[in-house]
């Protein structure tokens, strides 16, 4: 793709003058990014498959161990027992250098194939590059993609050129390469490294994007810088002053997204977001569960309030459609039931019994008589009669469960079916 852009044109420019690697950053690479292998036959014979030598494993180092350094060579071996004698391994690493005056992150692509009894193949490849202006904007060099989810599906024949912007440039890479060149722009923000799961052009980009990211890494609030370096939705000017509340009393966010969390619940109950009575909590936990309550008790008053005015919406209605049913009752001996005779009655019984007859309002439908089948005066189901149909519908107790009562109830309405046909024609 052809550079397009101002910015694009002054990266192609300056990528003209980008050195190649170097013997020494290869051998590097080599070394740490890939494991090396140390193949233990059923025996306990070691072979180091870097430089052939072989040994008798003695003690744990013939049965269990999975980590040595050859003896021949120092090199750590991952010593795996098989039987196999192909071995593969790749990994990236990553080289951080600067060039006319960007941040560039080079992602080299490291191979290594070997047969047991020859000496290793090892070879290397740079796919991506990452040009990041000290102002935060960036482009990006790579080769082309296959499509699909293969993690290595580079088009090796395919040139390094500028690309769309895509994640699947976001490399986290195996290793870094320790020797970095920085912009003054990043040297004096205290980067070293990357840490946590952060990549190293996220944690560049949110330093050279984000004034304040700096003053996150000075003062170790590491939680805080990796969250807001993933969650672009969460506008760190936001949160600002509480988090300098935060670093001048020593507080350090452990959990990021509870911590902000918290204060979200803090800004809807109106509290003091610049006192640290509230913004360095000495139980994040138990103080986030405990506003966590408080909103839901928040909401379901709320939700009461709505309905209470829903229900006073509806009672004129409900009076002129079920009034002449008001009065209905019977028992027999033990249990008594009753016809529901207002909105705000039915309202109560579907929030004791936790079923839906208020809220998908039974009460209005011209078909439905809505009965209360209690014992000494606690409900016990709630009965749907059909008017139509002269029969019972359903009949539930708490959570739309049903009691072992139920085939009772549902025979002494049957058997009181009379009295509501009488009201029906009169």
């Amino acid at each position: 793709m052809k550079p397009r852009t101002k910015l694009q044109k002054q990266v192609f420019e300056a990528s003209r003058k980008l050195p190649k690697i170097t013997d020494a950053q290869i051998r590097w690479a080599s070394r740490n990014c890939i494991d090396h292998v140390g193949r233990r036959t059923n025996k306990g014979v070691i072979t180091c498959l870097e430089c052939g030598h072989s040994w008798q494993g003695d003690g744990p180092l013939a049965d269990t161990i999975t980590d040595c350094n050859c003896p021949a060579c120092n090199t750590k071996l991952k010593v795996e027992t098989t039987r196999r004698y192909k071995f593969h391994d790749y990994g990236y690493v990553c080289i951080t250098t600067a060039c006319e005056g960007f941040q560039v992150l080079r992602f080299f692509y490291v191979e290594c194939y070997i047969r047991l009894g020859s000496k290793p193949c090892y070879s290397h490849i740079e796919v991506v590059q990452r040009w990041i202006a000290p102002n935060g904007k960036y482009a990006t060099f790579a080769l082309l993609r296959s499509m699909g989810c293969f993690v290595n599906g580079w088009i090796w024949a395919s040139n390094l050129e500028i690309r769309p912007e895509r994640e699947l440039y976001n490399i986290n890479p195996t290793c870094i390469y320790p020797r970095q060149k920085l912009i003054p722009e990043i040297a004096r923000s205290g980067y070293k490294k990357p840490f946590g799961k952060l990549t190293p052009f996220d944690l560049i980009h949110t330093l050279l994007s984000q004034e304040k990211a700096e003053t996150l890494l000075k003062t170790g609030q590491t939680a805080l810088l990796h969250h807001f370096a993933y969650n672009n939705h969460r506008s760190i000017d936001k949160y600002w002053p509480s988090i300098r509340i935060a670093i001048r009393n020593g507080y350090m966010v452990k959990e990021a997204s509870d911590w902000l969390d918290y204060l979200d619940l803090l800004r809807t109950f109106d509290r003091d977001l610049l006192n640290a009575k509230y913004v360095c909590p000495a139980d994040l936990e138990a103080e986030h569960d405990r506003y966590v309550r408080k909103r839901q008790e928040m909401r379901e008053r709320k939700r009461y309030e709505e309905q209470r005015a829903q229900a006073l919406e509806d009672e004129k209605r409900f009076m002129d459609m079920k009034g002449k049913f008001f009065g209905i009752a019977f028992t027999d001996g033990l249990i008594d039931i009753r016809v529901l005779e207002s909105v705000d009655e039915i309202l109560r019984e579907g929030e004791a019994m936790h079923h839906c007859v208020f809220a998908n309002r039974y009460h209005l439908k011209s078909d439905s008589l809505i009965l209360s089948a209690r014992i000494d005066s606690e409900r016990i189901e709630t009965i749907e009669f059909s008017l139509s149909k002269l029969a019972v519908m359903q009949s539930r107790g708490v959570c739309n469960n049903q009691t072992e009562y139920h085939n009772r109830i549902i025979d002494l309405v049957m058997k009181n079916v009379p009295q509501i046909k009488k009201r029906l024609t009169a």
